[in-house]
């Protein structure tokens, strides 16, 4: 199995920053595409912005401009900076990778969620 291991969420007032990093360790294993997903309170999980391994990325409308995400392929790892926060971007948010394990063939996995919390 690809295990991800999410950091960087907390409590920030709006307008402030975060940065959220998630790495992906495991046995021989390709990610093609790395995402950042996001569920509120009552809301059903969407996605926030994904990146594939060639550098593409794309974005939900409402985080364009103010979100970054982006991706290190040396370390497995990817990071999603979070500028001009809004309350309505409070959630658990959500790591995904999508790949190919040797001997275990396609996978998909997540990682345990961060809560990020703004404040108005």
């Amino acid at each position: 199995q690809v295990q991800l291991v999410e950091s960087g969420g907390g409590l920030v007032q709006a307008g402030g920053s975060l940065r959220l990093s998630c790495a992906a360790s495991g046995s021989t294993f390709i990610i093609n595409t790395m995402a950042w997903y996001r569920q509120a309170p009552g809301k059903q999980r969407d996605l926030v912005a994904a990146v594939l391994s060639g550098g593409s990325t794309n974005y939900a409308d409402s985080v364009k401009g103010r979100f970054t995400i982006s991706r290190d392929n040396a370390k497995n790892t990817v990071y999603l900076q979070m500028n001009s926060l809004k309350p309505e971007d409070t959630a658990v948010y959500y790591c995904a990778a999508f790949g190919i394990q040797s001997g275990a063939g396609r996978f998909n996995s997540w990682g345990q969620g961060t809560q990020v919390t703004v404040s108005s």
